[in-house]
């Protein structure tokens, strides 16, 4: 795990801690969010990241944008981040906070796959399934990916489920070459 993943799901853990004591688990969770998007804009990133703007500033400067926004203990949590130089880190942190909160809830997250969009009707179906397999509440994500050609993949965890054509494709290229190489 590179240094900086680890850093982000450090503070995520405290925040959780935090969070969980307070009993403010959503709280935290969209404050962390918002944090992220607003710290990240392009017109903000470069001036609370750089260090030519002096410390002082850049912790001014993120406590105007986000005291009326955020709670008191976030905005702590996100000054932090910022004086020890790492706010580019703060999507990371909010997507590990995601994380642990899923996991404290026993949600699992999915991402499904496929070659169009698909609709209401079709994800419904596909997150009922996963829920039975994975035998828990499932978070799906839908994601597009043309070169599948049709068909769906599911990630969940470290599981994937190929029931593409490009993956039924691919079997059956390997299965020939393999039927090749016996004769």
């Amino acid at each position: 795990m590179s240094r900086p993943v680890a850093a982000a799901r450090r503070y995520a853990e405290a925040a959780f801690e935090v969070a969980l004591a307070e009993d403010r688990l959503d709280g935290w969770q969209v404050d962390l969010a918002l944090a992220a998007e607003i710290l990240g804009r392009p017109d903000v990133e470069p001036t609370v990241h750089s260090p030519a703007v002096p410390l002082d500033e850049r912790v001014e400067i993120v406590r105007q944008m986000l005291e009326p926004r955020i709670a008191r203990g976030s905005l702590r949590l996100v000054t932090l981040v910022v004086q020890r130089g790492k706010v580019h880190a703060l999507p990371r942190i909010s997507e590990e906070y995601n994380r642990l909160l899923n996991a404290h809830r026993g949600v699992v997250m999915a991402t499904v796959t496929s070659a169009v969009p698909l609709t209401a009707d079709e994800t419904a179906a596909i997150r009922s399934r996963v829920e039975a397999m994975a035998g828990a509440t499932v978070d799906l994500r839908p994601e597009v990916d043309p070169d599948l050609l049709g068909g769906v993949t599911v990630q969940v965890g470290d599981r994937l489920l190929d029931a593409s054509i490009r993956g039924r494709l691919e079997r059956l290229r390997d299965q020939l070459h393999a039927g090749a190489r016996l004769r």
